[in-house]
């Protein structure tokens, strides 16, 4: 049961990358309370707006993804979940990171308990050793 529940905990998160996905594709109108705008501290100076956004699509894609494997190959013990989980978590933490909009307002909405999230797994995976 717990390799239901923690697969299923792993697909749902991978999931929530979605709605990043579909702010950065334009899908429904941005709102400031949504959190992340498409704008970068990091990119925005150096990249145009379209760029970030489809870069930040198909990233986003490719967590959502991993998590959604990790997830699945966790619950029926397949051998490859924890590459799967671990890259989808460093890929998400990396790029929530990047695309943060450098403001300190709405980090929950932008992405801040997402990197928790990522970072409890994998020290629950590289250091803990969870099977």
């Amino acid at each position: 049961m717990r390799r239901l529940a923690v697969g299923l905990f792993l697909v749902l998160h991978g999931l929530v990358h979605g709605w990043y996905v579909v702010l950065s594709l334009g899908w429904v109108e941005v709102e400031d309370q949504m959190g992340w705008s498409g704008h970068s501290w990091l990119l925005s100076s150096l990249l145009p707006e379209g760029v970030i956004l489809t870069v930040a699509s198909v990233l986003y894609v490719a967590v959502t993804v991993g998590f959604v494997l990790g997830g699945i190959g966790y619950a029926f013990e397949w051998g490859w979940w924890k590459p799967a989980v671990v890259g989808a978590a460093v890929l998400s933490t990396v790029v929530l990171v990047v695309m943060w909009n450098g403001r300190f307002d709405l980090l929950i909405e932008q992405g801040a308990a997402g990197v928790l999230i990522n970072i409890g797994l994998l020290v629950a995976i590289l250091v803990l050793e969870l099977e």
